[in-house]
């Protein structure tokens, strides 16, 4: 199996890979998504498939149905991110790590739950600080045939081109995702989703 990965500005191109991830044959089980709600922008239909997951059940257990993996999204928070909804095997990963189980990886949370599916953790930073600044992070487990379909599907959905993002990150001062840090302030979630120069 392999993990890819794409950070998306905007939840609709998000939902939109993840839609087309399942159509092309992805189990829904599969494929994570985790978005940044600080401005309680996404409807979740009201599911309490995080809370179900932070108790045990696994957000993969709690979404079934043919409603696919955007019906099972769930609301929760990430330390350093700050609200999100999510589902999928990430999300539930990262909720176990909020609730206190050992998740790989110094950082523990997103950051550690993306290194132990095989994200490079310098990738995997700013995958978070993404989803912290206002962005919405798809994440799937395929076979390795599969891989180069799904991470077109990714990149035709336009997602955000990583070596750019981080480029830009680090020049305004940053130098890693820190979970102990405040949630971004919520005038400034969002600003990543005007950087149309970063799309794939």
């Amino acid at each position: 199996m392999k993990t890819v990965t794409g950070l998306f500005d905007n939840y609709d191109d998000a939902s939109s890979a993840v839609a087309k991830l399942e159509a092309s044959g992805v189990p829904h089980s599969d494929i994570s998504i985790v978005a940044n709600n600080a401005k309680d922008r996404i409807d979740n239909g009201g599911s309490k498939a995080a809370d179900d997951a932070a108790g045990g059940a696994g957000l993969g257990a709690v979404i079934g149905g043919a409603g696919g993996l955007l019906a099972g999204l769930g609301l929760m928070a990430i330390p350093g991110v700050g609200p999100v909804v999510a589902a999928g095997w990430l999300a539930a990963t990262a909720v176990g790590a909020v609730g206190g189980a050992v998740v790989g990886g110094a950082a523990g949370g997103l950051v550690g739950a993306l290194t132990d599916s095989g994200v490079p953790e310098d990738d995997a930073h700013v995958y978070a600080e993404g989803v912290r600044r206002g962005g919405t992070l798809v994440t799937a487990k395929v076979d390795e045939q599969l891989a180069p379909n799904a991470e077109r599907i990714l990149d035709q959905s336009n997602s955000v081109n990583l070596e750019d993002r981080r480029g830009e990150y680090q020049a305004g001062g940053w130098t890693g995702f820190d979970a102990d840090a405040e949630s971004y302030p919520t005038n400034e979630i969002g600003r990543d989703r005007n950087r149309d120069v970063n799309r794939v």
